[in-house]
């Protein structure tokens, strides 16, 4: 077990090369390793209650994955999130949250029904908690019920993944405390229209979801790079 929040789960089915990388993967993609934040090796290491020698190969995928950039005279660094990499993923994202709303809307059955029913009151719950992991968890559960209710296997498959990158942008907009309201009726507006078999409404609902997302992110950016720029 590390110190400092961070610690290795072991799972005795997996080599600890892979346990390291999925607990730094994870710290990256929850925001305990911020944007910016030097992954010394030695650190790590001894953080997590390893040798170096995993630390240095996670690193190595992690760079692979985009989460991790590599700065001359620095060494590595958990990547930024910039405008480029959000617009990019958030509007592949948009596109197939629209289509899983429409094809929901044919598709859903009775029990998807009611579990999505007591999704949204379950994330509703979830923010009065504060707690970020718990609110992404919840908006999470919500969408994948969405998903599911499609059942195109493929675009299941093209979704989760996607979902990884979009797990670190969810976050970001989640720890805006100011964002939840609106995310709540966000998810009822959704969840009525797919109630209704009204695909037009709940696709434009599912783009107007995203279009929101990467305001408020973008906004974020900026203000943390010291921009004032309108989004």
């Amino acid at each position: 077990m590390g110190k400092d929040g961070l610690q290795v789960t072991m799972d005795e089915f997996l080599p600890l090369r892979d346990v390291v990388f999925n607990t730094l993967r994870k710290a990256i993609l929850t925001g305990e390793l911020k944007p910016g934040e030097r992954l010394m090796e030695i650190h790590l290491a001894n953080r997590l209650g390893v040798s170096r020698t995993p630390i240095r190969e996670a690193i190595r995928k992690l760079e692979l994955e985009g989460l991790v950039t590599m700065i001359p005279r620095r060494g590595a660094e958990v990547a930024q999130i910039t405008e480029r990499s959000l617009k990019d993923v958030l509007e592949v994202r948009r596109a197939l949250d629209a289509l899983c709303a429409e094809l929901a809307c044919e598709r859903i059955t009775e029990t998807e029904k009611a579990e999505l029913a007591n999704a949204c009151t379950e994330f509703e719950k979830a923010t009065k908690t504060k707690d970020t992991t718990v609110i992404a968890r919840a908006d999470v559960a919500l969408h994948d019920i969405i998903v599911a209710a499609t059942g195109n296997r493929r675009l299941v498959q093209l979704v989760n993944n996607l979902a990884e990158q979009m797990y670190r942008y969810r976050f970001e907009y989640i720890k805006d405390e100011s964002q939840h309201e609106r995310l709540i009726e966000e998810h009822r507006i959704i969840y009525e229209s797919i109630m209704a078999n009204n695909s037009a409404a709940a696709a434009e609902a599912a783009r107007i979801h995203i279009d929101n997302q990467e305001k408020s992110i973008i906004k974020q950016i900026r203000l943390e790079n010291g921009q004032r720029q309108p989004v």
